[in-house]
């Protein structure tokens, strides 16, 4: 079970075990992600007391009598460490060991180590806690593989190879009109989503990155700041990353998996196929898992 899945079943499962309306706090930031902060500002959401920073929690098509919280919704990483320092208060130490490693603390994560994103911090384990990399090591095939190379371009995500030809813009556009040259509607589904991306950014206002809600469609940087992280700027390098990743979903670029996604990818397997996206094509887990479904229907 997906983490997002058993968030979902463990509410449904409290709301029909208890009396009553329950609030669940979540601890995220509307600056990670475009998705979240379109979730905070949904004016289609259900909320508690008409609060925006409240979302009425829906498995499916039912709702539950349950709201999720984001008290720290507008905190910015800084606020975070700097209410930690300031009120003394206990936090987990491989944040700081990870710091003293070189990672800025924008890009610091605890999470498990097997994920489309979570390999590129394999080093870190190396790095900060060797007694369990060594088990790791014993334990798991193929781990120092992702150690060496998950930042590379064989395997990571970390840097993708244009023509020099081409500026990044341009190579954008070849590669969705590449896709559409076999697929328009994956193509139209690509362009819809990053029409959206580069849009929030006119919108957006946050000082710690530097952007600003004039922020226009000509003042989107061609290549990608050296000194930002790729979640946190709007660049047409960014952009191309998550078309050459084969990213349906956009996660590259602030979205989420959704249903209506998931309906989508149905309607086109019916049209083009199991062969429209290779299993091995792809380092999403989610795509990845329907690609091999759509595979073993097709041989079975």
């Amino acid at each position: 079970m997906e983490f997002e899945d058993f968030i979902d079943g463990f509410a449904q499962w409290y709301d029909d075990s208890h009396d009553g309306t329950t609030a669940a706090g979540i601890g995220i930031r509307s600056d990670e992600s475009l998705n979240r902060f379109r979730s905070l500002t949904s004016d289609t959401k259900q909320r508690y007391d008409d609060k925006n920073w409240t979302t009425r929690v829906a498995v499916g098509d039912e709702y539950l009598d349950v709201f999720n919280f984001y008290p720290i919704y507008d905190w910015s990483t800084e606020d975070i460490w700097g209410y930690v320092s300031k009120y003394d208060k206990p936090y987990n130490r491989v944040y700081e060991a990870m710091w003293k490693n070189g990672m800025s603390i924008h890009d610091a994560r605890i999470c498990q180590p097997y994920g489309d994103d979570q390999r590129n911090g394999l080093d870190q384990f190396r790095a900060i806690e060797p007694e369990t990399w060594e088990k790791v090591l014993d334990r798991v095939s193929g781990v120092n593989f992702g150690n060496i190379y998950a930042r590379t371009s064989l395997l990571g995500n970390f840097k993708s190879e244009k023509p020099d030809h081409l500026s990044w813009e341009e190579y954008a556009v070849f590669l969705l009109e590449s896709v559409g040259l076999y697929c328009p509607e994956l193509r139209d589904h690509y362009t819809e989503k990053i029409v959206t991306f580069l849009e929030w950014y006119e919108d957006a206002e946050y000082e710690d990155t530097g952007w600003t809600a004039e922020m226009g469609l000509e003042d989107i940087d061609d290549a990608h700041p050296d000194d930002i992280s790729k979640q946190k700027w709007p660049s047409w390098e960014r952009v191309a990353w998550a078309i050459e990743r084969n990213d349906f979903w956009m996660k590259r670029l602030g979205f989420s998996q959704t249903k209506g996604g998931r309906e989508k990818l149905e309607v086109l397997r019916e049209k083009y196929g199991e062969s429209l996206i290779d299993p091995s094509a792809t380092d999403d887990k989610h795509l990845g898992e329907w690609a091999e479904e759509a595979q073993q229907e097709a041989n079975s």
